[in-house]
């Protein structure tokens, strides 16, 4: 299916799309490179916390292990809302195998 044809089928609501959860938080921490981002965000919670600042350190260390979560969460709304506007994203979701397209104008090959 093609993205033009895969956003005006779901735009008007003829095919239904179904993500595997854990596939898609995994799909997009690596997009987002969130391991990156969170693991100097959680060595400047221990580093404050070590320096006296316990609560802020420990703000940001619960800061660092919540955020991903919240992210791979929200995983399947975000990608679906992206896919609507980028074919890339949209070849890359469909290539990595964990989205599933059910509905009355999908087609059969």
């Amino acid at each position: 299916m093609t993205h033009a044809h895969f956003v005006t089928a779901y735009r008007a609501g003829r095919i239904t799309v179904a993500f595997d959860p854990a596939l898609t938080g995994t799909f997009l921490s690596a997009r987002l490179l969130l391991p990156v981002f969170m693991l100097p965000l959680l060595g400047s919670g221990v580093a404050l916390a070590l320096l006296g600042w316990l609560w802020s350190g420990l703000a940001l260390i619960a800061l660092g292990i919540v955020a991903p979560r919240l992210i791979k969460r929200a995983a399947p709304h975000f990608l679906l809302t992206q896919m609507l506007a980028d074919q890339k994203l949209y070849a890359d979701v469909q290539h990595a195998g964990f989205m599933r397209v059910t509905g009355v104008d999908v087609p059969l090959t």
